[in-house]
């Protein structure tokens, strides 16, 4: 043990915990493990019971004892923080713990559902502190080793994983692991160790769930479950945790050339460990590792090792991310939803602004409160991911957003209700300008439906499913040139003059066609259209390939109209579907849609000139990107479609680059080289 007075990592404990089945908390056993690391010393325990603190004190000689979580956070010397409390507490002592300075270990799963977790690693990321999951087994040696023999292809391509963590937890009704609103459960108590281990064999995400689960009656959790994981290279994972069975918890995997079964892969030990290796046609193998410390020191060494890093490549961010969608969709097949996660529960005020919110604003005529130059894109939302949705745009009413993009055609609807309900939580409609968008959807067999019939329904459906009598920004989502502009213009004066809608537009509609439609509004003394919404980005479609059919992009010619009127501008695809994230290369085209529309010599070239102009200005290529749009000399609003927080933060500091014509003008230079990359 490090000398607790040193320089090691002094630890605190949050939560001393109530015993196991086994006869121990989990804080016990981090407790034992800082005592045998390497490089920590055990400084403070807080327990919300003084009773409990001593106790904990006297059985691991912690020298400082605190009767609140609160009193430990303030204590100056401890440095990092072991979260050892029931999973409904995880988000917000981590969120506290980064928000005192503090470094964290956080028990698995890292909070409820994949929403909080983002909530927690956007505040390790804002208060630039250490964060890491506990998935101990993922520090030991025997996994490292399972990894590279794997990768080593010694069983050839995997075909199957299987993997099982399960014990019988007993009549103890009282347990909080039986319990929902604590967010209790199988799944997220020990399936978490499986779907871990199937993800980190595997090095993907897997691009479909299926579950089921006994559900306990009284419960209300997930007493036995398993699930099925599809991984986008064919592999199949078969998972299984529980309460209420005792099983073999280990790990099988099946490759074309043979395959590896490992008997203890969840709580490998300090002695010899054994991964059993059968090539195909040869016999077992035995691969003898030693584990060389507790189990649990090596965790606290692995977060010691990695604080400059603020993560440790044992757990990244991105995996927990990961880990906590899949154990979503596995609860979601297996119906088990958390009393935290219910719409009643979820209730609350909006979040303040940030003090250093980065938004920035413009106006468009017939919205008389300004309007922030991001809107955020709702197009994947609805109401069965109400917590990420929360999470999505309570974070994005932090930065200082206050406009959300949606369309009556996204998810029939979905996105529209979703939308309604957040705001019905929050009590905000008054603070948010809606855009919306109708006559996107052919009739079957009819073709397009651009008429005030259908603008009229769309209305209503829209004002019905986001809960409000009135709509900011009305926008036709998609133009039929054969039909008259002027009953179009005439129906919308009619639903501007009732005040359900404050402007209107046109996405998707031509620069003549929206000259003929102001024209006809001049001539009547009408309300012209306030606004267009083509694609705009630095990003060039493929010739002849737009993303979907009916779309128009004002990247090239389209430009000019807006200059010349000085028209405001709502740009979708901003960033040219993520082609600028630097996720794409020209021999990479794993992604089609990406490869139809944007692989082309010019983007790439435009790509190039993005990254040396972030270098110049301390930010991301996909943010030079999105500055493109937002420095035009016309009025500009983009677009952007976040799935995460940290991608939301990201887009946002385009907000402070300040690009000069010349910028402008060489990194969209040259348009001749759009022909497709060919492979």
């Amino acid at each position: 043990m490090a000398d607790v007075n040193g320089t090691t990592l002094k630890w605190g404990i949050i939560g001393a915990g109530t015993p196991q089945p086994a006869g121990h908390s989990i804080a016990h056993a981090f407790a034992r493990g800082v005592l045998a690391s390497d490089t920590g010393g055990l400084l403070a325990i807080g327990s919300r019971s003084r009773a409990k603190a001593e106790q904990f004190g006297d059985t691991f000689g912690v020298p400082r004892r605190y009767d609140s979580y609160a009193a430990l956070l303030d204590d100056p010397e401890v440095q990092a923080i072991y979260i050892a409390l029931p999973n409904h507490l995880h988000k917000e002592w981590a969120i506290k713990c980064a928000a005192a300075g503090k470094h964290i270990l956080c028990e698995k799963p890292l909070a409820l559902n994949r929403a909080e977790a983002m909530e927690v690693l956007a505040a390790a990321r804002r208060h630039d502190v250490f964060l890491m999951e506990a998935f101990m087994y993922r520090c030991h040696p025997q996994t490292a080793r399972l990894k590279a023999l794997v990768e080593g292809g010694v069983i050839g391509e995997v075909q199957l994983i299987e993997a099982a963590f399960s014990y019988d937890l007993g009549p103890h009704p009282e347990n909080v692991r039986l319990s929902n609103p604590m967010g209790g459960g199988g799944i997220m108590d020990v399936g978490c160790y499986a779907v871990s281990m199937a993800r980190l064999i595997n090095g993907a995400e897997p691009v479909t769930v299926t579950g089921v689960a006994r559900v306990g009656a009284r419960s209300h959790v997930d007493e036995v479950a398993a699930a099925t994981l599809l991984f986008p290279n064919g592999v199949v994972a078969s998972v299984a945790g529980g309460l209420g069975v005792d099983v073999d918890t280990t790990v099988h995997i099946w490759g074309a050339a043979g395959s590896i079964h490992v008997p203890n892969p969840w709580k490998p030990v300090a002695g010899e460990n054994r991964i059993r290796l059968q090539r195909k046609g040869g016999a077992v193998e035995e691969i003898v590792i030693e584990g060389g410390n507790d189990l649990y020191a090596l965790e606290a060494d692995t977060v010691a090792r990695h604080l400059a890093a603020r993560q440790a490549p044992q757990v990244t961010w991105d995996d927990s991310l990961g880990n906590m969608a899949v154990l979503d969709a596995w609860r979601q097949a297996a119906g088990v939803v958390f009393e935290p996660e219910r719409p009643k529960a979820l209730r609350g005020p909006a979040p303040a602004r940030q003090a250093d919110a980065p938004m920035t604003y413009g106006s468009i005529p017939g919205v008389d409160m300004p309007i922030s130059r991001l809107l955020m894109g709702t197009a994947s939302f609805t109401p069965r991911d109400l917590p990420v949705v929360c999470a999505l745009l309570d974070h994005f009413a932090a930065l200082g957003g206050n406009a959300i993009d949606t369309a009556h055609q996204y998810g029939r609807g979905a996105s529209e209700r979703a939308i309604g309900q957040w705001m019905a939580l929050r009590g905000n409609r008054a603070d948010m300008v809606i855009v919306s968008k109708c006559c996107r959807e052919e009739v079957l067999g009819r073709g397009l439906r651009v008429t005030p019939a259908a603008i009229t329904s769309d209305l209503t459906d829209s004002l019905e499913r986001l809960g409000t009598d009135y709509i900011d920004i009305y926008m036709l989502h998609t133009d039929d040139p054969t039909q008259p502009v002027g009953p179009i213009v005439e129906c919308l004066n009619a639903h501007y003059r009732t005040g359900r809608i404050r402007a209107f537009g046109g996405s998707n509609w031509s620069p003549d066609r929206l000259d003929a439609a102001n024209a006809y509004a001049r001539e009547r003394g009408l309300v012209p259209f306030a606004v267009g919404s083509p694609n705009f980005s630095l990003g060039v479609w493929n010739q002849g390939e737009p993303p979907w059919p009916g779309c128009l992009s004002a990247s090239d010619d389209g430009r000019d109209w807006y200059v010349r009127h000085a028209s405001p501008l709502i740009s979708w695809s901003s960033q040219a579907q993520g082609f600028f994230t630097g996720r794409y290369a020209p021999d990479d085209r794993s992604d089609e849609e990406i490869t139809r529309v944007w692989y082309n010599v010019e983007n790439f070239a435009r790509l190039g000139r993005a990254r040396e102009l972030g270098r110049r200005h301390g930010v991301s290529a996909n943010a030079i990107a999105l500055a493109y749009v937002l420095c035009q000399p016309f009025p500009t609003f983009a677009i952007i479609g976040p799935r995460r927080l940290d991608e939301m933060d990201s887009s946002a500091t385009a907000l402070a680059v300040r690009l000069t014509p010349e910028d402008l003008e060489w990194l969209s230079r040259g348009i001749e080289n759009l022909a497709p990359l060919r492979a």
